[in-house]
């Protein structure tokens, strides 16, 4: 999923994700954490509380993460020695942030869960598939790093050269190893929920959410890879980061949380609905700073979109907004390979003088107070407060 791409490395040394933006006192990010009681009153007393909360359970989730893999990785060498390398190459991609586990704890816990033992599992299981996610979308987009190191293919290709495999032949070891990783990472997912310490009948909803979340990402997916070979004015571009990044970043996560704390249709509904909003903004951040992000704070190159003619909402905007000349500087530069900072600086330029940067930021704006709006109204507190934190955490990473 491409906002895999955006740094996604330990939050050391930054306030419970959720606390910033809602009027709960905490520094600003990159310092010491330092939530405090707002003298505003015990709301927001109470959204600190849940954010430190969250936080604990979400190491939980962590661990049992590490757990897994490395238990994986000891039985898949004595399974075979390839199989222990290619636990070895996911454990080396695995983790960073632990958004998704995050929402999925923020929904338990502010829904009246208070057994790690039963969500815990559950949240771990948010980052298994998200990892497997993540190797399929790299094999499809040929990638071979991932937050700056090899990733499953780009480590496989690296022993076969080493052993003198070249050719057609590593090329195709290479793709191999990369969709049995990522085959294998998603049934642990689903290994994990089985693991939680909830009555069958809800392992069974689980298992159900995670399967549905699964497939819809896959819609996603084709949509996305067919997009490759279609006009720009004929994609989808909302469409694709509804089925490909919201449904199994958000709305799964969020509802995950729901239905291990017995929640009620009307609150899974509600955050079905807050995790879609939240996911279509979410992307269209990330398609922002894909192009006007600073690389020193998201980790994520501003060329590397342009040159692969990544089929975004914002580029779908400034073709259908760019004059003649517009058009030709987007036909010589996007989806050059050799793209440089300069031909950039044009692009950029191209899709701020057409409004197609305006735009495309102010429909942000409406999709994350859409979130925001849906979490204070539908939700209790101080679930509805953490989230609306989300949504601005969320949305003004990176600028």
């Amino acid at each position: 999923m491409d906002e895999g791409h955006v740094q996604d490395g330990p939050a050391t040394g930054e306030p419970p994700v959720g606390t910033t933006g809602t009027g709960v006192a905490t520094p600003p990010a990159g310092t010491a954490t330092g939530a405090q009681a707002d003298p505003q009153g015990p709301a927001t007393d109470a959204r600190v509380a849940l954010a430190h909360e969250v936080e604990r359970v979400t190491a939980a989730a962590e661990r049992l993460l590490v757990e897994a893999v490395e238990d994986r990785v000891r039985r898949g060498r004595a399974l075979a020695a390839e199989h222990g390398y290619l636990w070895s190459d996911l454990a080396a991609v695995l983790g960073g942030k632990l958004m998704r586990p995050r929402l999925t704890v923020s929904a338990y816990l502010g829904l009246g869960g208070t057994d790690v033992e039963a969500v815990a599992p559950v949240a771990a299981a948010q980052e298994m598939l998200h990892t497997a996610m993540l190797v399929h979308d790299d094999l499809l987009d040929r990638d071979e790093v991932r937050r700056g190191r090899p990733n499953v293919a780009g480590a496989t290709r690296a022993r076969l050269a080493a052993a003198g495999i070249t050719g057609a032949a590593q090329h195709d070891q290479v793709g191999a190893a990369a969709l049995l990783a990522g085959d294998t990472a998603l049934a642990q997912a689903f290994a994990l929920v089985a693991r939680a310490a909830v009555p069958g009948h809800v392992v069974g909803e689980l298992v159900r959410l995670l399967a549905s979340g699964v497939d819809t990402t896959v819609a996603g997916e084709l949509l996305d890879v067919r997009g490759e070979v279609q006009a720009l004015a004929d994609v989808d571009t909302l469409l694709v980061a509804e089925l490909k990044t919201a449904a199994y970043s958000f709305r799964v996560p969020l509802e995950s949380g729901a239905v291990v704390a017995g929640a009620s249709r009307e609150h899974r509904t509600a955050l079905a609905l807050v995790g879609t909003a939240l996911g279509l903004a979410y992307q269209l951040t990330d398609d922002d700073l894909g192009v006007f992000g600073d690389p020193a704070a998201t980790g994520k190159s501003v060329l590397s979109d342009l040159r692969s003619g990544k089929r975004t909402e914002l580029l779908r905007l400034t073709w259908a907004r760019a004059d003649p000349a517009g058009r030709a500087v987007l036909g010589a530069h996007v989806g050059r390979p050799d793209l440089d900072d300069a031909g950039a600086a044009r692009v950029r330029d191209v899709m701020r003088g057409c409004g197609a940067l305006d735009e495309a930021r102010w429909l942000t704006r409406r999709t994350a107070d859409m979130a925001r709006t849906l979490a204070t109204t539908t939700l209790p507190e101080p679930l509805a407060g953490y989230l609306a934190g989300v949504v601005d955490d969320l949305v003004a990473r990176g600028h």
